[in-house]
């Protein structure tokens, strides 16, 4: 048998991502040594931060929601298989509501951001630590990380 390397976090496919804009507001740019540099206020941090917390603990993805549709859907699934993903759904409409999330108690979602050389931040904490608390979830499921690291090429 070899050994074949498997990230444990596997990065997105960035073409199958849907994304959003939360905000034009908190970042800037700004033009020094002949290059440009992105500068993100921290309230432009902790409204991302807190954005992706809340939509982490409450919405699936429209392409979870659509595989679980799709179980279903098919024929050849089990009675147990629909019944686990008619659950799933009914849990992903109750939180959605925003009131109870998703998942109270089997993991905890991180938030983590990594800047690249040709960003600015303050974010005015130590080693970049902060907590959201974003209402219903308990404290110990808020905590956000943005890290300062520069990506090597």
């Amino acid at each position: 048998m070899t050994f074949a390397y498997s990230p444990l976090l596997p990065k997105a496919n960035p073409k199958k991502v849907e994304y959003r804009l939360i905000s034009k507001d908190f970042v800037s740019t700004q033009s020094a040594f002949g290059k440009t540099f992105l500068k993100v206020e921290q309230e432009g941090i902790r409204l991302l931060t807190q954005t992706a917390m809340r939509e982490i603990a409450h919405f699936l993805r429209a392409s979870h929601l659509a595989q679980l549709r799709k179980i279903l859907d098919d024929p050849e699934a089990s009675s147990n298989d629909r019944f686990v993903a008619l659950d799933l759904l009914k849990n992903a409409n109750i939180a959605a509501a925003g009131v109870l999330p998703s998942c109270q108690d089997t993991g905890t979602a991180i938030v983590m951001g990594k800047k690249g050389q040709y960003v600015f931040n303050e974010l005015g904490m130590p080693n970049g630590l902060f907590c959201i608390n974003s209402g219903k979830i308990k404290l110990s499921t808020t905590t956000g990380y943005f890290s300062n690291t520069i990506p090597t090429v």
